[in-house]
């Protein structure tokens, strides 16, 4: 169909505005559109103020901490300070080794291959943070964020702190009964075992945790999900765990030295300040004190432990004062000594975002 307008009469084409190409349009960068006021280079972001806080939390805790017990600091430094250098520094010696030990039963709790070094430096720092907070709380959660910054996900990292928190007590109780069985002679029965009043709470303690976690995972709709996947993932982490020789001897063997080695800080600290007790006593006043009032929430199980160490060893025939003192020595060594340089190194890990 042919059309009645003078088509053909038209110059050319219509003119066209010229648009500008697309890298003459300035830029906006993200950080701007997202916020007029704070950049994420800049130094007020919420992100780096976080992490700087985070940096800095760790030795604020160890001021606050120090100022609060600065008498049992300044008593372990005078005992410590006419003790046996050499036993001392054998203290010492023994107590890098269980930092050594605590990361070989970290690996081998989990399937993933975790760089040793750094692994080592978190457990170093791990450390430092399980003196503040009760009941390893501060150790746990900074391996479980080495273990996210690792690509471990998250799942398979509870579950191996589950593996670890479990694999530690029943290894010390193997040890516990190999030494019974060993030395009985060594244990008086009468004085150190708990009475039934204590067995019952034990034992009315423990159905009631597991009460409360079956009637949670059965009547919570929300929790029953993650807490299946968890198990799964446990168990299934387990299972593949101990068909590997070098994962069982890493978790089981760790586990296992990690109260000798414990034991064998104490007994140095002893002998450095003329402790009537032999290595197997010392060990064995440990193993039965921290079995007996172990699961006290304490940071750093300081407080319970160590006034059943000392009523243990006095029981085996230390005087009072040489016990306690012995006791303040081990803590200024296991804790007070690294206390100030794992901070550093937990700083430096959460600065350097390996944490």
């Amino acid at each position: 169909m042919s059309s009645s307008l003078p088509l053909s009469d038209l110059p050319g084409p219509l003119p066209t505005c010229p648009v500008p190409a697309a890298s003459a349009v300035p830029a906006v960068p993200a950080a701007t559109a997202r916020s007029p006021h704070a950049s994420a280079d800049s130094p007020f972001a919420p992100a780096r103020l976080a992490r700087h806080a985070l940096t800095l939390l760790p030795l604020l805790l160890i001021g606050a901490w120090a100022a609060a017990d600065w008498h049992t600091v300044r008593d372990g430094a005078a005992r410590l300070a006419s003790a046996d250098p050499w036993w001392l520094l054998a203290g010492l010696f023994f107590t890098c080794t269980g930092w050594v030990c605590a990361a070989a039963v970290r690996q081998g709790a989990i399937p993933d291959r975790l760089p040793p070094a750094l692994l080592l430096a978190s457990q170093f720092a791990a450390g430092a943070a399980n003196q503040v907070l009760p009941a390893s709380i501060g150790a746990h959660a900074v391996t479980l964020r080495f273990l996210q910054s690792q690509g471990v996900p998250l799942a398979r990292g509870t579950a191996s702190l589950a593996l670890y928190s479990l694999a530690k007590p029943v290894a010390k109780t193997v040890v516990l009964l190999g030494f019974l069985v060993a030395f009985p002679e060594l244990l008086h029965l009468g004085e150190l075992v708990p009475d039934r009043r204590t067995w019952v709470l034990v034992a009315a303690g423990v159905v009631t945790a597991l009460v409360t976690a079956a009637v949670l995972m059965t009547t919570v709709r929300a929790l029953r999900r993650p807490l299946l996947g968890f198990v799964r993932t446990a168990l299934t982490d387990a299972r593949i765990l101990h068909t590997r020789p070098s994962r069982v001897l890493a978790l089981w063997g760790g586990a296992a030295a990690t109260p000798l080695l414990q034991a064998s800080v104490i007994a140095s600290v002893g002998f450095a300040l003329g402790l009537p007790l032999s290595w197997t006593q010392v060990t064995l006043a440990l193993l039965l004190a921290s079995t007996a009032v172990g699961a006290v929430p304490a940071p750093g199980g300081i407080g319970p432990v160590d006034a059943a160490l000392v009523f243990t060893m006095v029981t085996f025939g230390a005087p009072t004062g040489l016990a306690a003192a012995t006791v303040i020595g081990y803590r200024v060594l296991t804790v007070w000594v690294p206390l100030l340089p794992g901070a550093l190194v937990l700083s430096i890990m959460v600065q350097r975002k390996i944490l």
